[in-house]
């Protein structure tokens, strides 16, 4: 058998970099302590409480999209892409998929809801309402987390339309099979 050759790579050469200090290009003006702590904490909560004292949050389904915008002192109003909650959801089970986690925690007359919704229909656009509310709720107040687990209204539904095959008429459904 014929031996291989075995050919030595080339050592590479080290360059040691000359070490020059740099000067900083721009004033650098360097917190306290305890304004990067504020700062540090800051960040740490989910929530986004803003100067008008409202919580934001977000609710999906499907592929629908809601913005939602909770005021903790409000009169009870609640808007979605500016019309009313009967005017955009017109029957009784789409404004109660977006009004329950409200009505369960005995808020509904005392908070002002603002939706912004797209994408979807209409029933899927109501149930990322009521995730979005509970999920605002929940930056009001982090005390509702296990009432509002315990009914259901934190879990995100994560079904979606099932994308078509190839061969098959629908995600499934293939063509009809004759004998003859």
């Amino acid at each position: 058998m014929p031996q291989k050759k075995v050919t030595k790579k080339p050592a590479h050469r080290k360059v040691a970099a000359k070490k020059v200090a740099k000067e900083p290009k721009h004033d650098v003006v360097v917190p306290e302590a305890a304004a990067v702590a504020e700062v540090v904490e800051a960040k740490e909560t989910k929530p986004v409480i803003h100067k008008q004292r409202y919580v934001s949050s977000i609710g999906r389904r499907k592929t629908s999209q809601a913005k939602i915008k909770l005021w903790a002192e409000g009169t009870g109003e609640f808007t979605v892409n500016q019309r009313t909650l009967e005017h955009y959801f017109p029957t009784l089970q789409l404004q109660k998929f977006a009004t329950e986690p409200l009505s369960v925690m005995g808020l509904l007359k005392k908070v002002n809801v603002v939706v912004i919704t797209r994408g979807g229909g209409v029933n899927s656009q109501s149930q990322a309402v009521g995730l979005g509310i509970a999920r605002a709720l929940l930056g009001l107040d982090p005390n509702m987390r296990a009432t509002m687990r315990k009914s259901g209204f934190l879990t995100r539904d994560a079904r979606k339309k099932e994308r078509k095959k190839p061969g098959l008429k629908r995600a499934r459904r293939a063509p009809q099979w004759q004998k003859r």
